[in-house]
């Protein structure tokens, strides 16, 4: 299972006062947020870190359809190494920053060099609020990510 976040920087700036007090408190564990404050850039590294979050939410979707808004209950607990948890399970993220796109890739397995980004035009299919394409008449699974300027649409190969 992969999933994927894209965060335009212009719009979050825009539409997110993440200084203001209790937004940390809502989203980020105590450790995330110590990581968050001893940043260069502490922008960036709240949106990279939401961004980790969100792919590994989109998983957590797939696999077992819980939703709801649950952040402090995924937590990067290994930044530099890609490592997000939840519950006992153990997720892999990797983050590229171009300009004002943060655009983050998750997957249960060190999937990344068997992940592609693929048009955002083509026809996808959703069932249960699930997201796919369909591949020579089979299912294949993707995940959708939009924000602003930026939309990416990735698949394994």
């Amino acid at each position: 299972m992969i999933g994927n976040d894209v965060i335009d920087l212009a719009l979050a700036q825009k539409e997110s006062n993440w200084r203001r007090k209790g937004y940390l408190d809502k989203i980020f564990t105590s450790n995330e947020q110590n990581f968050i404050f001893s940043s260069e850039n502490q922008t960036i590294m709240v949106w990279t870190l939401w961004s980790r979050k969100e792919a590994v939410y989109k998983i957590i979707r797939q696999q077992n359809g819980l939703r709801g808004f649950y952040p402090l209950k995924i937590e990067n607990c290994d930044f530099e190494n890609g490592i997000v948890c939840f519950e006992d399970d153990v997720f892999y993220a990797k983050t590229s920053i171009i300009g004002e796109c943060i655009h983050t890739i998750a997957s249960q397995n060190h999937l990344h060099n068997q992940i592609i980004e693929i048009s955002s035009s083509v026809q996808l299919f959703k069932k249960n609020e699930i997201p796919y394409i369909l591949e020579n008449g089979k299912k294949v699974c993707i995940s959708k990510s939009y924000h602003g300027r930026y939309e990416k649409v990735i698949r394994t190969i």
